[in-house]
């Protein structure tokens, strides 16, 4: 048995879909464009730390940055450029190096987080003609990144170098 709706039935039905369907349309449809552009404001006397912030435009020209490290690399027996700490190395390859230095029984070496600073991070590539971090240099003298050192540890050559640098090294070693 099939029913038929009345006439008038079928027009209150396709009224109310009709009303359902504005209620699910995004609102950009059905409110004017113009109602919708607001301006993002922010109160004047909050306080500096609400208030955004804007990274300063790096300040140093290229040749000042090659100037500044090598400065960084002859200030040192033994400078490590990485992407992290030697506390907290942020990469594994920074870290082979902390770890390899740790097994030579450096206690101490200069190092420079390539993360906190752009300009080093790009500038340290350049100075070398090497394309990867994490950077070695002994006594000024470029050694490589984490393979070479790894090679050098386990030939011993490592750890000749380091002394005739002479980079403090563990009463143990």
């Amino acid at each position: 048995v099939r029913l038929r709706m009345s006439p008038a039935i079928m027009i209150a039905r396709a009224a109310s879909f009709t009303a359902a369907r504005a209620l699910l349309r995004p609102a950009a449809t059905l409110y004017p464009a113009a109602s919708l552009v607001s301006a993002r404001r922010f109160c004047a006397d909050s306080h500096d730390d609400f208030k955004p912030k804007r990274k300063a435009p790096p300040t140093g020209t290229p040749g000042d940055v090659q100037e500044r490290i090598k400065q960084q690399v002859e200030g040192a027996p033994l400078v490590v450029y990485m992407k992290g700490v030697p506390e907290q190395p942020m990469c594994g390859f920074s870290n082979r190096v902390v770890q390899i230095l740790n097994a030579e029984g450096v206690k101490e070496f200069k190092s420079y987080n390539v993360l906190a600073d752009d300009e080093i991070r790009e500038g340290i590539k350049k100075y070398s003609a090497w394309p990867t971090i994490p950077q070695v240099y002994i006594k000024g003298e470029f050694q490589g990144g984490s393979d070479v050192m790894l090679e050098m540890y386990q030939s011993g050559e490592l750890s000749t170098k380091l002394k005739e640098a002479g980079v403090p090294i563990s009463e143990g070693r």
